[in-house]
């Protein structure tokens, strides 16, 4: 079975093909990001017109190139409703040209289940962290759409907090990498700045504080002084992976499994990634992660979990797409 995945929640367009037995047949990626620059941040309507531009395009070339799929999957929610709906229409009409199922596909399902087309791929149950500039959340996967919410963010998700430090430091958009660029250059020790929650029991986040203290260090700052810059950039980072790192090893205790997967934007970031597999492989447990050109919203986690969804032998229900869908909201195939 050939799945065409179609991802147009946000910024991106992407559009992939999974089959069965090869992974990922074909695959294209186009980031809006030079578009929004100028923004400081996404702009829904720019968003919505360029996923128009260039969604079928691409896949035109998919089908060209790959062959005519089974089926299709397309992003549904969560994400912006004018670019949901580009993807969802263009998916739904070919579906129902070519007389195939198109399935309505769960943004942040997509997300966890990304890491299972690794070699070192997981087997349910396990932990995931997922974590970007919309979300950040500990999820115990107990099967393919049965998801128990452990922990979520009480203000700010991680990235958008990234993002939003990378811009008092002067960062261009997107932040987030640039932030970690800055980091790598930073010392460590210089600024002191809080591990929001790190002492209250449970696996919820708050990263509004980390910000605040972060803004206050940064008026203090000259400028000029790159290093101090990037010494502020060190110590944010350091703080906002502490306080990820503690309630991951706290997830994995309270659900008792001994695998946790690291999905989202933020999953990208190398001192994450390192301190996460120091300190929750120093307990037993291992730590999977996907390869980082997966780790941002791309159109193969989605032809991925379409194709998981539809192999289990789910087929089409309701169409419509949503800005918010919950992951409780969902149910096995």
């Amino acid at each position: 079975m050939k799945v065409l995945g179609i991802e147009t929640s946000c910024d991106e367009t992407g559009v992939a093909v999974y089959e069965d037995g090869a992974g990922v047949v074909w695959e294209a990626l186009y980031s809006q990001v030079a578009l929004h620059r100028a923004y400081g941040g996404v702009v829904p309507e720019i968003a919505s017109r360029d996923h128009v531009r260039r969604l079928a395009p691409m896949v035109e070339r998919a089908l060209a190139e790959a062959g005519p799929p089974d089926g299709v999957a397309y992003t549904a929610g969560p994400g912006l409703m004018g670019a949901l709906l580009v993807g969802a229409s263009l998916g739904a009409a070919y579906a129902s040209a070519r007389g195939i199922p198109a399935l309505a596909v769960n943004h942040l399902e997509g997300h966890i289940l990304a890491p299972l087309m690794s070699t070192e791929a997981p087997r349910f149950p396990f932990v995931a962290l997922l974590v970007s500039g919309g979300h950040t959340m500990l999820v115990e996967a107990r099967g393919l759409g049965d998801y128990r919410l452990l922990g979520t963010t009480l203000d700010d998700a991680a990235g958008e907090a990234f993002d939003k430090t990378a811009s008092l430091l002067g960062l261009p958009y997107p932040g987030g990498p640039e932030l970690a660029r800055l980091a790598a250059k930073g010392r460590p020790g210089r600024f002191e700045l809080p591990r929001p929650l790190i002492d209250r029991a449970g696996c919820d986040f708050s990263f509004s504080g980390l910000k605040t203290a972060a803004l206050y260090a940064a008026r203090e700052l000259d400028e000029a002084d790159e290093d101090a810059r990037a010494d502020l950039a060190r110590a944010f980072e350091e703080a906002a992976v502490d306080v990820l790192v503690e309630k991951s090893r706290r997830a994995l205790d309270a659900a008792g499994h001994d695998a946790l997967v690291v999905a989202g934007g933020v999953a990208a970031n190398n001192r994450l990634r390192e301190t996460l597999q120091d300190r929750v492989q120093s307990r037993g447990a291992r730590v999977i992660f996907p390869a980082p050109d997966l780790c941002t919203d791309n159109g193969a986690m989605i032809a991925h979990a379409g194709w998981r969804r539809l192999a289990a032998g789910e087929r089409p229900g309701e169409s419509r797409v949503r800005a918010r869908w919950s992951l409780h909201e969902l149910t096995p195939p």
